[in-house]
């Protein structure tokens, strides 16, 4: 498999090479040569580098992973005791197994926090819990008084007699 990559790199360093000249009447013409007869010519000396750089990249078979291993670890909280919201996470990963938790209180009060894992083998798995006491608001009975009505007699226009 190796020689058939060489061999069209080869190829292709060939056919990018274009034509050098008639330097030489027909001889075998080396790099050198071809160099000397730039001097005259500006055209050879442009058709003469491909052929260096493409000898380059043949001798470069290395193979580049870009994809660098995931580390991280962070975590952040909210505590605002005008709006009432508080909450918090934390997280951490180690290649491809992440660990980490969330909590945040509920509108009754009570505080859930979820502590979760990650990984190839088991998938996401989730822990929900939930701490204190549910505070319900309690219904405020509101009492209207009726306004006093006025006894008397009605004459169909409004007017009491």
């Amino acid at each position: 498999m190796l020689a058939k990559i060489l061999l069209a790199c080869a190829f292709v360093a060939y056919v990018q090479a274009g034509y050098i000249g008639n330097v030489g009447h027909g001889e075998a013409t080396s790099y050198a040569n071809a160099e000397a007869a730039s001097y005259h010519a500006a055209p050879i000396a442009v058709a003469a580098a491909p052929v260096a750089v493409a000898a380059h990249s043949v001798a470069v078979e290395k193979s580049v992973d870009y994809h660098a291993y995931p580390k991280y670890e962070f975590n952040y909280g909210v505590g605002d005791g005008h709006t009432g919201d508080h909450k918090s996470q934390k997280e951490e990963r180690d290649g491809d197994v992440v660990k980490g938790s969330y909590s945040l209180v509920e509108p009754d009060g009570t505080i859930r926090t979820v502590h979760y894992t990650a990984d190839d083998h088991n998938g996401f798995n989730a822990i929900v819990t939930r701490s204190g006491h549910a505070i319900h608001p309690q219904q405020i009975k509101t009492v209207i008084a009726e306004p006093a009505i006025e006894h008397g007699s009605y004459d169909g226009h409004g007017y009491g007699h």
